[in-house]
């Protein structure tokens, strides 16, 4: 099996560990020339392969990889005219690039949702070593709705567990724990 089930360019060679001491660095979009530029000024946690069929995944690759930041750690630094929201109903306000489509940064602007002050990156735009790593893959099975033959995917989830990946069909337990708590406590 190995090497021969792609899942995302940045992954397939294997996980790469954080660096130390690394504070961020600068995503651009693909296009050509007036490149969207977006600042990240700290450490994402929280990476992760993403099989769900929202988030912006690069040509051939069948898992998105994203993370998180804080909202205050993200500024757009150049050509910000070009990002326009995906799906304005969505829970995550995707903004990607007129001109390329990659999705540059998600963010919640629900104050209500677990996840509210944290914005969404593709760390994979920067071109740097240095970012927190993939910890896990979440919704994998919804790869098949993107049109993935559902009889690959015991292959996949090794392929993904051989990269350390652990599968899941929602968060990583961690994630769902904290929403959880979230909900309790709004509740009370």
């Amino acid at each position: 099996m190995g090497n021969s089930v792609a899942i995302h360019p940045a992954i397939d060679a294997g996980v790469l560990p954080a660096l130390p001491a690394f504070s961020g660095g600068v995503l651009h979009c693909k296009c050509p020339s007036d490149r969207v530029e977006v600042t990240i000024s700290a450490q994402t946690a929280h990476n992760h392969a993403c099989g769900c069929s929202k988030c912006w995944k690069p040509e051939g690759a069948l898992f998105s990889q994203v993370a998180v930041v804080s909202r205050d750690k993200l500024k757009v630094t150049a050509h910000e005219e070009k990002l326009k929201v995906v799906d304005p109903g969505a829970a995550i306000q995707r903004h990607a690039c007129t001109g390329c489509g990659v999705h540059m940064y998600g963010r919640i602007e629900n104050k209500a949702h677990p996840f509210f002050g944290l914005d969404f990156v593709h760390t994979e735009l920067s071109g740097v070593r240095g970012w927190s790593p993939p910890e896990f893959a979440a919704f994998v099975s919804s790869i098949i709705e993107t049109g993935t033959d559902p009889a690959r995917m015991p292959a996949i989830r090794a392929r993904l567990k051989e990269l350390g990946l652990e599968p899941y069909d929602c968060l990583s337990p961690p994630l769902m724990d904290a929403i959880s708590t979230h909900v309790a406590r709004s509740r009370q």
